[in-house]
């Protein structure tokens, strides 16, 4: 079934530039087998993390394809596609080419500030139109609106909507959601510290930002609490408590390009309106760096 490749460790992969900005594809190849190696389940390209906002559609298309290319275990892919412009996100998916991707990833409009109603009108024409299951995305700290439990429930209905990223922080929302949601309808956490929690009510693993740099401590902690070893997933979740509020309080990715580029995994260069990690910043995420991780010098 198609639900059942979203369940684990994804990782909402970055997308490494070199200092002139241009896209570092070696540094890509980097990123790649680094999260593979460390187990992840699935790769999520062009979401937030990717800084999808600041690039251009061709380059999109080029990273996609790319990731495509060098994919040896074969890991299911999701692609972001979304905006606030429903006729424009509906265009965009047509023009897309699809094949080798497995679901879209769809973040809820932002600016607009639509109804509950709007939302789900939203969504539900672009599942209509769209040739790959859509997952949902509830974001209200980049959006200003929420997708309630309500409205979720209501779009799981739909056979070609398959799961909801959720990122509102509202675990009450989150159980809401678990209790009545299709057997096959995935929740999945948008926030890597709420993982385990969100699991522990139903949730089935997690579209992660510290995966980029911490793969085998992510997936190894989802794989225990798939299996219902929640203590032991704690103890992984423990070490990363610590280095997770780093990776946002310059804005996300430009803390968790950092601690990679502490790995040589690749380097911390991010495309304006961001800017790479101030020497503070740089100064507490090598502090607080899980002892698990081998830093390069």
């Amino acid at each position: 079934m198609v639900h059942e490749k979203f369940i684990g460790t994804g990782v909402a992969l970055v997308t490494p530039f070199k200092e002139d900005h241009k896209i570092d594809f070696d540094a890509l190849r980097s990123v790649l087998n680094h999260t593979s190696q460390g187990g992840v389940n699935y790769w999520v390209v062009m979401g937030t993390t990717g800084e999808s906002a600041t690039l251009t559609k061709e380059e999109k298309v080029a990273v996609l394809e790319f990731v495509l290319q060098n994919n040896p275990l074969n890991l299911p892919i999701v692609y972001g596609i979304g905006g606030n412009n429903t006729r424009n996100i509906i265009e965009d998916i047509g023009h897309t080419p699809l094949d080798g991707v497995d679901a879209i990833l769809s973040v809820s409009p932002y600016y607009n500030k639509p109804s509950q109603e709007g939302i789900y009108q939203h969504y539900a024409m672009l599942a209509d139109q769209s040739p790959k299951p859509i997952i949902l995305y509830n974001v209200p700290g980049r959006t200003a609106s929420n997708i309630s439990a309500h409205t979720t429930l209501r779009l799981a209905q739909h056979e070609n909507i398959v799961g909801v990223k959720e990122a509102s922080g509202d675990l009450v929302q989150c159980i809401e959601i678990a209790k009545n949601k299709p057997e096959d309808f995935l929740l999945i956490s948008g926030d890597d510290m709420l993982t385990i929690p969100m699991m522990s009510v139903g949730g089935q693993g997690v579209i992660s930002v510290l995966a980029n740099a911490f793969p085998s401590i992510f997936s190894e902690m989802v794989a225990d609490a798939l299996a219902g070893n929640y203590r032991k997933a704690s103890q992984n979740l423990y070490q990363l408590n610590s280095i997770n509020p780093l990776m946002y309080t310059e804005s996300n990715p430009v803390g968790v390009k950092h601690a990679m580029a502490l790995q040589g995994v690749c380097g911390n260069t991010v495309r304006l309106p961001l800017l790479a990690a101030s020497e503070k910043l740089q100064a507490q995420i090598a502090e607080m760096m899980p002892s698990a991780v081998e830093v390069q010098n």
